[in-house]
């Protein structure tokens, strides 16, 4: 199963290379699409919708001050303020 990324921090992909969660150079991508998602795993966020297309996802919370939402982050901030990662799986339930 492939791995996919999904974030708009670069930081991020060095920091889960620093944690050893990836390694090399993974596929990473702002925006997602269902074909991409679909059956790998990917770390980073997701819609429901989406993350129920996915083998799994994992999430790095970050717990960031209001002040700091919405601009790029660096290492040092990520250290800082991520949480550990949590790796889920998303099911839709048929109605």
């Amino acid at each position: 199963m492939s791995e996919l990324i999904v974030t708009r921090h670069p930081a991020l992909v060095e920091l889960l290379q620093e944690w050893g969660i990836i390694e090399g150079e993974p596929k990473v991508i702002v925006h997602a699409t269902p074909e991409e998602v679909t059956g790998r795993h990917v770390i980073g966020v997701l819609p429901l919708r989406l993350a129920a297309l996915a083998a799994s996802i994992t999430e790095i919370s970050l717990s960031l001050p209001v002040e700091m939402r919405g601009r790029e982050l660096t290492l040092e901030e990520l250290r800082q303020y991520a949480g550990e990662p949590r790796t889920y799986t998303v099911r839709e339930v048929p109605r």
